[in-house]
């Protein structure tokens, strides 16, 4: 069996924001800008991988999701804990230098981890937390 991941899905809450955020300061590619109505679906990915994208949609965009749950769902968002992102470099100095200097919001700095993993982490414009491991 050969399994891939081929899409996976982030909240956002300002697709302006998400865009400039994954395009401009992480530098992934657009490869769809998608609206219906008032909500947005906006698929981003890197370059070299375009096999793999990330899916920015609107939060609780599902007719089935309630109003609590839509509640509860903005709480989560606003603490960074609803939605996370792993990302992988071969520098994270570089790396978290770069994403710093664009302007990506720091939640912490290179930190070498309990666990055996050199990591830093980032929110993005919606609140959800990018973190990212330096490949060793």
């Amino acid at each position: 069996m050969n399994l891939t991941i081929h899409w996976t899905f982030l909240p956002h809450t300002d697709p302006d924001a998400s865009l400039a955020f994954y395009r401009d300061i992480l530098g992934f590619e657009v490869r769809k800008d998608v609206g219906y109505g008032d909500m947005r679906w906006i698929t981003v990915g890197p370059v070299d991988q375009p096999g793999t994208s990330v899916v920015l949609e609107p939060p609780a965009a599902d007719p089935a999701t309630t109003d609590e749950e839509r509640r509860t769902i903005a709480e989560m968002m606003a603490k960074g804990t609803y939605a996370r992102l792993v990302l992988a470099t071969d520098d994270l100095d570089a790396t978290f230098a770069r994403l710093k200097a664009g302007g990506a919001e720091v939640a912490q700095e290179p930190t070498e981890q309990p666990y055996g993993t050199r990591d830093c982490a980032f929110r993005d414009p919606a609140g959800n937390m990018i973190r990212v491991n330096e490949l060793r």
